[in-house]
């Protein structure tokens, strides 16, 4: 798969496109350039991965399970390839999931599911639920793979130990369409006492691309 890397030194971070996009996306739509004074001063990488979302949650043309086998070989692939890759190119020891839209789904879920690795994650006007994709579909697997979902029953010491530690930002607007999802997902995590911050930008801000670079200046 393809990917490019932005940036010499700093705190790497995964960049995840929106549904379907591609690794050029954050390249193209201005969002590396909304930190090259971060990145040329050295203080940040992106690694901007390319997606199968065509081929996972939103590939109608399979059963659901085929579905999220997909998405499970996706992760499988960024734990085992690219973020050696990653290591391999930076010396600091945190490591930051950022996405938006159904890109920040992605950043949140890796995130929890994986917080001895992922440091900070950072979602901007994140689908944060992508049940519906999968037809009424439902095994552990499902659940294993739904924040709203895993969240709500996690009780492993282990996790919370870097849940705590770690950083989260929940970044939508007051008309985003995935507003309530990161509502619901950071009363789940103030609930069980995780630091997440949940940022409602106002009628100014949108689910689109200009909004997502000024949060990315503002949170990066």
């Amino acid at each position: 798969m393809e990917l490019l890397v932005f940036g010499h030194a700093g705190t790497p971070a995964l960049a995840f496109s929106t549904s379907c996009g591609r690794f050029f996306d954050f390249e193209d739509r201005g969002m590396v350039a909304a930190v090259q004074d971060k990145i040329e001063a050295g203080h940040l990488q992106l690694f901007c991965v390319d997606s199968v979302d065509a081929e996972s949650w939103y590939n109608r043309t399979v059963v659901p399970r085929a579905r999220l086998a997909r998405h499970l070989r996706f992760e499988r692939y960024l734990l085992d390839e690219v973020i050696p890759m990653v290591r391999s190119r930076s010396v600091s020891a945190s490591l930051a999931a950022v996405g938006c839209s159904f890109g920040g789904y992605h950043a949140v879920n890796i995130g929890l599911r994986h917080p001895e690795i992922f440091t900070a994650v950072l979602s901007m006007g994140g689908a944060l639920d992508p049940s519906s994709f999968l037809s009424g579909y439902y095994d552990q697997d499902c659940y294993l793979n739904l924040p709203t979902h895993y969240m709500p029953n996690m009780h492993d010491n282990y996790y919370f130990d870097h849940y705590r530690r770690n950083t989260y930002v929940l970044a939508t607007c007051a008309n985003d369409l995935c507003r309530e999802m990161n509502q619901q997902l950071a009363h789940i995590l103030h609930t069980k006492q995780i630091p997440c911050c949940l940022d409602i930008w106002g009628e100014d801000a949108g689910h689109d691309w200009p909004t997502w670079q000024r949060m990315m200046q503002i949170y990066l």
